[in-house]
């Protein structure tokens, strides 16, 4: 099956979030997409580029923008690729259905980074639901469909902007498998989103570990391939086991840690019955924590918006940071905050396009 590509991309400023510029590029991949045998010749393109030097989104690029989200060619599937801190999503708009347009296992395709377009999930935008404005489904790379993710959530909110035409400083509400979600979209670009209050009792996040402090299961042992760590367990609407110790080491160093090995071992544990995201965390300060993640149905990724948040959570019960704490990821830094007050924890962070595409469907 012939293959034909049309891709919108934005030029952005290291300094900015804006759009600067659109570059428009065509292309014809010859290619089987439905088998993993495939026999790719080298693509013979076209590369048409013109410059706007902007330090805001001009009128023409909003216009540019929503047109091309809007197009509405049956047989095409049009599309915006977005990243959170490298953690990258397909975002379509689906406001007119309230099934997703495609099935996990077309996601599972798009999401190949070889013969597809390459992401780490497939994220929906589809009607609102009991008095929500909008709802969010996402299928994982691998075909999965978790509650909600942290980065998909901010990449969603940047997209329902573009879609809408906001400006300016404005929240909305979105139905997620995890409740209620309120994102609000900053003045500066970043997304700052209410993300509920965390789940504490074991059973609920879900975990068979035995609960040690006030129903919550806090730096339990767990042997996981021979080698015993301490974690403890939060849900932030999907399951998280968050590490910052095992045996003989108090305090990790992430990055000499081969998570390819010990990833798969966490997600699958027996004593996690609808499998779990992992964080292994190291502690710089009480305000500052570096953490690496192993997402449940997607494997290492550059950012986890969800186990940052768990993070900050376990850092609090286990009395090694503060309520406030930047969260360094190797894709970048959230700011994470579990308010007393309210007991709800909130994230901000950064939710960027890389441009915009259609196949047909």
């Amino acid at each position: 099956m012939a293959i034909t590509a049309t891709i919108s991309v934005p030029i952005t400023s290291p300094t900015r979030h804006s759009l600067a510029s659109f570059n428009f590029f065509q292309s014809s991949l010859h290619s089987n997409f439905t088998t993993p045998q495939r026999t790719f010749k080298y693509p013979i393109s076209r590369l048409v580029a013109s410059s706007m030097k902007t330090e805001t989104p001009a009128k023409t690029t909003t216009t540019s923008s929503t047109s091309f989200l809007h197009q509405k060619e049956s047989g095409f599937l049009h599309f915006a690729k977005y990243h959170g801190l490298g953690n990258d999503f397909i975002l379509i708009d689906n406001r007119d259905s309230s099934e997703p347009k495609i099935s996990s296992e077309k996601a599972v395709q798009l999401c190949d980074r070889n013969f597809g377009v390459g992401a780490d999930g497939v994220i929906f935008v589809l009607p609102g639901i009991n008095g929500s404005d909008y709802t969010m489904r996402i299928f994982n790379s691998d075909g999965s469909e978790p509650e909600m993710c942290g980065n998909g959530v901010r990449c969603f909110a940047k997209f329902v902007s573009q879609l809408e035409s906001l400006h300016g400083r404005h929240s909305f509400t979105i139905h997620t498998g995890a409740g209620r979600i309120v994102p609000e979209v900053l003045e500066d670009g970043n997304v700052k989103v209410d993300m509920g209050e965390p789940v504490l009792k074991a059973s609920d996040v879900p975990t068979k570990l035995s609960p040690n402090k006030d129903g919550a299961a806090v730096k339990s042992e767990i042997d996981v391939g021979g080698v015993i760590w301490n974690v403890t367990c939060v849900s932030m609407g999907n399951p998280h086991c968050v590490t910052f110790s095992r045996k003989g080491v108090q305090n990790l160093v992430v990055d000499e840690l081969k998570l390819s090995e010990i990833g798969p071992k966490f997600e699958h544990h027996e004593m996690f019955p609808a499998r779990t995201n992992t964080e292994f965390v190291q502690v710089l300060s009480n305000s500052h924590l570096k953490m690496r993640v192993w997402e449940r149905g997607a494997a290492e990724t550059l950012a986890c918006g969800t186990g940052a948040c768990a993070t900050v959570v376990a850092a609090v019960l286990e009395g090694r940071a503060g309520r406030n704490c930047t969260v360094d990821l190797p894709g970048g830094p959230l700011q994470i905050e579990w308010k007393d007050e309210d007991n709800h924890v909130y994230m901000t962070g950064s939710a960027d396009l890389v441009y915009y595409g259609s196949l047909p469907l």
